[in-house]
């Protein structure tokens, strides 16, 4: 009895030792494989946390992922937050028990998901943000455009447009997001030294929204010359407010409305993001990610301002 006892103790050591060593999982005959630890573990599939679908630019962003996933075979799950946050956390925390090898998150709000996120990473999934970060979190990888520039970039074509020192409003997008946080950072870089910024306030990245604020703006400051609105879809909504009036607006995403806009003069600019192109470099990361392959921590996706003359 001894004996069989220490038997089993020494079987159950080199089990452990084993484990320690490397990790290890069962092939389809019963044995076991030793797997890389910088491989993905799960069940091969992506999940993609996004922020809304209710906004062509995400839209965007996810029918490129699709695609990129469907050329490589590879099943992608999407789930679609609404803008809401406590939805995205449910998300996510839903995506982990289906056994996603890798995360695609893009924050409704980027403190917000970190909790989750973190799960996320402590249980062994591979986690790359896209278009937003994920804040307090080392994330695989993070895919975004410079919002900082694009949105220097648009006001310093504002600060043409209308001379510095005239009046100006800012819509900002959904509050804790970082597209929010950093556009708002390149629009003030330029804006406070050049422009008097009569109020800057939240339209929640919304038409509805947008035009909302503005048609409020508008009384409390009719003398207002432009409007940087942190998306396209506030700008539109602007630009329904306005109705007709010369004040120049500037959007940011280059949705086709919005280009459509700018070609017809009713909008001063956009700055062009490429969201199909994030999606698919998103999935393509993630793919490489699974296959156990370094990649960037960060990799940019260039931005430009759309204005009249090279809108086509």
């Amino acid at each position: 009895m001894k004996r069989r006892v220490l038997a089993l103790l020494m079987a159950a050591a080199m089990t452990v030792g084993m484990m320690g060593c490397g990790a290890v999982a069962i092939d389809g005959e019963g044995g076991s494989k030793e797997t890389s630890s910088s491989e993905s573990t799960g069940s091969g599939s992506v999940g993609l946390a996004i922020s809304t679908l209710n906004n062509p630019f995400f839209v965007k962003l996810s029918e490129g992922a699709q695609a990129a996933a469907d050329e490589a075979g590879v099943k992608l799950i999407t789930v679609d937050a609404g803008d809401d946050a406590a939805k995205q956390t449910s998300d996510v925390e839903d995506l982990i028990s289906k056994n996603v090898s890798v995360l695609i998150v893009n924050p409704v709000d980027s403190d917000a998901i970190a909790p989750a996120v973190k799960d996320a990473v402590a249980k062994g999934l591979k986690v790359i943000s896209v278009d937003r970060v994920v804040n307090g979190v080392d994330v695989d990888c993070q895919i975004a455009s410079d919002n900082v520039a694009g949105a220097e970039m648009a006001t310093e074509y504002l600060a043409e447009l209308v001379g510095e020192g005239a009046k100006v409003a800012e819509l900002q997008g959904v509050p804790g997001a970082s597209a929010t946080i950093d556009r708002g950072e390149g629009f003030h870089n330029v804006a406070d030294e050049k422009l008097d910024v009569v109020l800057s306030q939240t339209a929640n990245f919304n038409r509805a929204e947008g035009m909302t604020v503005m048609e409020n703006i508008l009384q409390s400051a009719s003398d207002v010359k432009g409007v940087f609105a942190h998306n396209d879809e506030m700008a539109l909504g602007a630009l329904e407010a306005v109705a007709g009036k010369d004040i120049q607006i500037i959007g940011f995403d280059a949705t086709d409305d919005a280009v459509a806009a700018v070609k017809d003069g009713k909008m001063a600019a956009t700055v062009a993001q490429q969201p199909d192109k994030m999606g698919e470099t998103a999935v393509n990361t993630a793919i490489s990610l699974i296959n156990g392959e370094t990649v960037e921590k960060s990799i940019p996706v260039e931005v430009t301002l759309v204005t009249k003359e090279n809108a086509e």
